[in-house]
């Protein structure tokens, strides 16, 4: 009889290699003189053609889909495009500003210098997978009584995606925070880990509450595959990294890809070549999937789902697929909405979050982690974090921001579950 398991694990193995061989033989991509334009939208027809160009180009990148409330588009253009793009802005009357001149010159002063890098684990620098996943070892190592391993599942290219439990003592309430599901939202993993390790060395008495009160379900990178390409190969790369049977484009918007509403009310697009590219059917893509099926199956182990994101410093709750109804404790997930911001606008930073819905606040998203574990799990505290900023430096959030905003984050969470446990959901 043929071993299954084995066969699996040789194919894994081959599609590992292979993705290893494309990642070293192919040239990084470089955004030299790429720039990104706020776009003022004043009717469906602007908007319907600012998506199409989003979607049929690679020459074009929606950084920030279509705001609602301040009718807003970010896009990044590429030089040979700009042209173009102008007597494209004139011709519909679209009125446009540019954000960021040349966004290699961001890519660039990521990079921190070798005299700048002190060698250890900190957070005034971003860190590739690898890294990332010797410090959760090192973290697991030094904390053998209250940290353990979780395996979320693998990728489609077969990495783990790997996940770290803290828990103090049995019968805590559990929280579940998933982070880096679009790979290029680097500020999410770095928070992640910033938050995980505050949470095992804090002294602070309100952190040591937060942290020896609850279980701590944590996912620093969920987009794997995604996340090492956009190290190795594209900066701005979001979606997962599993071709598609029929189109030459890569990848799924993962956070599209949940049973939740699924592709309805343009929450997503059909499109393989779209960012938001909602794959073929929900848990088409494997990350997608093994997620499903791990959180259903401790679903009994956690309370608060959170995902973290960037950019445009939003607090986000159900639902992403309409505006025109809400969830029955909107109320509810609005005054810890409230709670979360105003923390945050507290600190000297004077930092200003949004809440509210998904498709009331922002705009209209389908097939969400978040609408999913609300809706099909009944969790009813879930939320995004979308982190800072609000365009400046929009994916590409310089590393000197890193501490500020993850101190912003410690904030906020404080506030945020301070006010559910007060409102008697955990």
């Amino acid at each position: 009889m043929v071993n299954m398991r084995l066969l699996w694990l040789c194919a894994a193995t081959l599609v590992v290699l292979a993705s290893a061989g494309t990642l070293k033989d192919t040239p990084k991509q470089r955004f030299d003189n790429y720039g990104v334009y706020k776009l003022t939208i004043r009717n469906r027809i602007q908007l319907a053609l600012i998506e199409k160009i989003g979607e049929i180009s690679n020459k074009y990148d929606i950084w920030k889909e279509y705001d609602e409330h301040t009718k807003e588009v970010h896009i990044m253009v590429s030089p040979e495009e700009l042209k173009h793009f102008q007597e494209l802005l004139k011709v519909n009357d679209i009125s446009s500003e540019q954000m960021i001149e040349n966004v290699q010159e961001l890519i660039d002063g990521e990079q921190v210098t070798a005299a700048a890098d002190s060698g250890t684990f900190g957070w005034t620098k971003y860190y590739e997978l690898s890294e990332i996943e010797a410090w959760l070892d090192s973290v697991l190592a030094a904390y053998p009584t209250v940290t353990e391993e979780f395996i979320v599942g693998q990728s489609y290219e077969g990495r783990t995606i790997r996940g770290i439990k803290i828990s103090h003592k049995a019968g805590n309430p559990g929280i579940f925070i998933e982070s880096n599901i679009h790979a290029r939202e680097w500020i999410t993993s770095a928070s992640a880990t910033w938050f995980i390790n505050q949470l095992l060395t804090s002294e602070e008495p309100a952190v040591r509450n937060l942290a020896e009160s609850y279980d701590w379900h944590i996912v620093p990178v969920f987009n794997v595959d995604g996340f090492e390409y956009s190290h190795a190969k594209n900066r701005m790369w979001r979606k997962t990294r599993q071709p598609h049977a029929t189109n030459e484009c890569i990848g799924a918007d993962a956070n599209r890809n949940f049973d939740s509403h699924w592709l309805e009310n343009n929450g997503a697009s059909s499109n393989p070549c779209s960012e938001t590219f909602a794959g073929d059917e929900p848990g088409s893509e494997p990350e997608a999937k093994a997620l499903v099926e791990y959180l259903t199956q401790i679903k009994d182990q956690f309370s608060v789902y959170i995902s973290f994101h960037s950019y445009g410093q939003y607090l986000l709750s159900p639902y992403g697929h309409t505006a025109a109804e809400f969830p029955d404790n909107y109320a509810d997930l609005l005054e810890i909405g409230e709670a979360f911001a105003t923390a945050i606008e507290d600190l000297p930073y004077g930092t200003v979050y949004r809440y509210g819905s998904t498709a009331d606040v922002l705009y209209v998203a389908t097939g969400t982690s978040v609408d999913w574990v609300f809706n099909e799990l009944d969790k009813k505290v879930a939320f995004t974090i979308e982190y800072r900023d609000q365009g400046r430096y929009g994916f590409i959030l310089p590393p000197v921001q890193i501490i500020p905003n993850c101190e912003e984050l410690m904030a906020g969470m404080l506030a945020l579950i301070d006010k559910t446990k007060e409102l008697g959901y955990i």
